[in-house]
């Protein structure tokens, strides 16, 4: 049977672009079916005729921007008053017991609500760290599959746990933690349910402890041994804050890459929510491992946790990319915005030869490092057509000069087209098919219910 070839698509001539590996498409790139067939070079035509050219004169064409951290549940607790100015330790402790009473439509509505924001900034994949089963939230890892697909994006969806809690010297409440064997059990029938393997994949597994203060070293360790012989990712929060350094010395008598390394984390498979209190030495070890860090500026800032050294973990040979992390210590869900966060904090650090573009660098091609999607983060022939589509004529852009750096400098937050495996999943500033107003409303009302108990 003759199979009907795919449909090609030319965004022709962008106002700028940002292919992330320095290949010239001043003249814009053809999509054929689900992936870049070909980058047209500065007043250059497509090699083969096109069944449709999309004039992207107005737009700065970048890679879809990938989030490598984040918890869509806390969409339901932004900008709470009892946590607004605490941080890490006090921040949990008073919203666990919140957390503790999700329902699977709440779930459902945080989910859409993050990643409706996600892919209205410019993001195409993003991965969730779920940590939270409490009675009756068993299933929230398929919760959140049958939203990903719903909106066609990709997402790392990450299963997680917490084991440790207040009676045994952790952080979070019994009615939070569940035995090893259930979390066990649930991490390998979600990988054999919905992980999907190639440059293709929309959905992908990983399992997720959520940090070394909320389960316990025999989770962490058979974790590891389930990842590699199922062959997954591993994430976890680590070294996010001192009190988590000091909890690390006082529970297991050692700091946090020791600890990793001692549980069998120290490894490629593995990539970590935070990594900012890190020594000379450890960065050196983490980058021999190829371990990854998902930076998250806004979240650390939010939560005066520190600074990340994301320069000196990259020239180890760390994996550096962006997370949002959770909607309620960043209080957003924007991943252009990030980027622009992510280059200020880096900038005071490190001072102002950190350039935009190694800041689009960090969410679209080490995004994709860190999570392992090789199809992902670049535009280059053969890579999956995922791509943002940004326009400079508001306000804010008004007397600009380079588009790309204005992109970042004058900030962004939202993207006018959205590809994903080359459909068309935000059209005009808007998501076809998605009622904007309703889930605000319903997700509104979920979250007032929530926090009321």
């Amino acid at each position: 049977m003759h199979t009907p070839a795919p449909h090609r698509l030319w965004l022709k001539n962008p106002l700028a672009v940002f292919t992330a590996n320095h290949l010239d498409a001043g003249g814009g790139l053809v999509i054929s079916g689900t992936i870049i067939e070909e980058l047209v070079p500065t007043g250059g035509s497509p090699s083969l005729p096109c069944d449709e050219v999309f004039d992207a004169g107005r737009h700065v064409l970048l890679p879809g921007l990938i989030n490598t951290h984040h918890h869509f549940y806390q969409t339901l607790t932004r900008a709470w008053a009892p946590v607004a100015n605490a941080e890490l330790f006090p921040w949990l402790k008073t919203l666990y017991p919140v957390w503790a009473r999700l329902t699977p439509e709440d779930l459902e509505l945080a989910t859409k609500a993050a990643l409706a924001e996600l892919l209205l900034s410019g993001c195409t994949t993003a991965a969730d760290h779920h940590y939270l089963f409490p009675q009756g939230l068993e299933e929230a890892i398929d919760v959140q599959v049958k939203v990903v697909r719903e909106l066609g994006m990709r997402a790392t969806l990450t299963r997680g746990s917490m084991s440790l809690g207040e009676n045994d010297g952790g952080l979070p409440p019994q009615s939070t933690v569940q035995d090893a064997d259930v979390i066990l059990a649930d991490s390998e029938r979600l990988i054999h349910a919905y992980h999907e393997r190639g440059d293709d994949a929309v959905i992908q597994i990983a399992l997720a402890p959520c940090s070394p203060f909320s389960v316990t070293r025999e989770v962490m360790q058979e974790s590891a041994q389930l990842a590699e012989r199922l062959d997954v990712r591993l994430h976890t929060h680590l070294a996010e804050t001192i009190d988590e350094e000091d909890f690390c010395k006082e529970m297991f008598g050692l700091r946090t890459v020791d600890y990793l390394d001692s549980v069998g984390w120290l490894t490629d498979r593995t990539w970590l929510g935070h990594g900012i209190h890190f020594d000379d030495d450890e960065i050196a070890r983490l980058g021999a491992a190829g371990t990854g860090v998902a930076h998250c500026p806004s979240s650390n800032m939010r939560l005066a946790s520190g600074t990340a050294r994301v320069l000196e973990l990259e020239a180890a040979g760390v994996p550096v990319g962006l997370g949002v992390d959770g909607s309620a210590s960043n209080d957003a869900s924007n991943m252009i915005q990030e980027v622009r966060q992510a280059l200020y904090l880096q900038r005071l650090h490190y001072g102002a030869s950190v350039t935009t573009d190694r800041a689009l660098g960090w969410a679209t091609r080490g995004s994709a490092k860190v999570l392992g999607r090789q199809g992902l983060g670049e535009l280059a022939p053969g890579r999956q057509a995922d791509l943002a589509l940004f326009t400079l004529d508001d306000l804010r852009f008004s007397g600009s000069h380079d588009p790309l750096a204005a992109l970042v400098l004058c900030g962004a937050d939202r993207a006018d087209r959205v590809i994903v495996g080359g459909k068309w999943r935000v059209v005009d500033g808007a998501i076809p098919g998605l009622d904007l107003g309703d889930l605000i409303a319903r997700h509104s009302a979920a979250a007032r219910r929530l926090v009321a108990g």
